[in-house]
């Protein structure tokens, strides 16, 4: 297809990505792919084995990936590389930055505004934007359940993430979809980078 049409942006889903990967280079150098330019990835945590073989292969390492983090009730992107103030190098597995209008806030399980770079907590949005879901068909009650109450004056997402050094943002996979080790709790992106690591090694 990008060959075929000329495509200078492919978006595609880490699922999807991570099967190519499997699959073999082969099936991807046969096409021409001088065309694209961009290469975006949303969906869920992408982590930095597919992240890697998406730019270097896919992208010959000429493309810039744009790993985005956004949600239907977001209404689009929320968090993502580009675009950025100072053209700098995206990340592999982080989305990196809040796209205009966008106020993340990490929190703990009660609520507390978690401050500062190296941190890890519930992914909330602090003031209402222009695409955001106003309820859910028929069940208002349930909207509010679900995205207002667990921390009162925020958007909750459901989802976990980590703050680094550079004030970055990683998504970390859903806060429901965890395990608790000795206190720590570990998120499914957690798993499959250390799983990565493992195999490197």
């Amino acid at each position: 297809m990008v060959e075929r049409l000329g495509v200078r942006q492919f978006y595609g889903a880490p699922t999807a990505l991570r099967l190519l990967l499997k699959a073999g280079d082969h099936h991807v150098h046969k096409y021409d792919r001088s065309s694209l330019a961009t290469l975006g990835c949303v969906g869920e945590p992408l982590n930095d084995e597919a992240w890697v073989w998406y730019h270097s292969v896919v992208g010959e390492g000429r493309c810039t990936v744009v790993d985005t983090w956004w949600q239907t009730e977001t209404g689009g992107i929320s968090i993502a590389p580009r675009p950025s103030p100072d053209d700098s190098t995206p990340k592999p597995g982080f989305p990196m930055r809040p796209f205009f209008g966008i106020q993340p806030v990490l929190v703990d399980d009660q609520g507390n505004e978690l401050h500062g770079p190296n941190v890890s907590g519930n992914l909330c949005i602090r003031h209402p934007w222009p695409g955001m879901a106003r309820s859910i068909y028929g069940d208002h009650g349930r909207f509010m359940d679900t995205y207002y109450r667990p921390y009162p004056g925020l958007y909750f997402s459901g989802d976990g993430a980590r703050r680094d050094g550079e004030g970055h943002y990683q998504i970390t996979g859903r806060v429901d979809d965890v395990i608790n080790v000795k206190g720590h709790r570990i998120g499914t992106a957690e798993i499959m980078i250390h799983e990565w690591l493992k195999q490197q090694w």
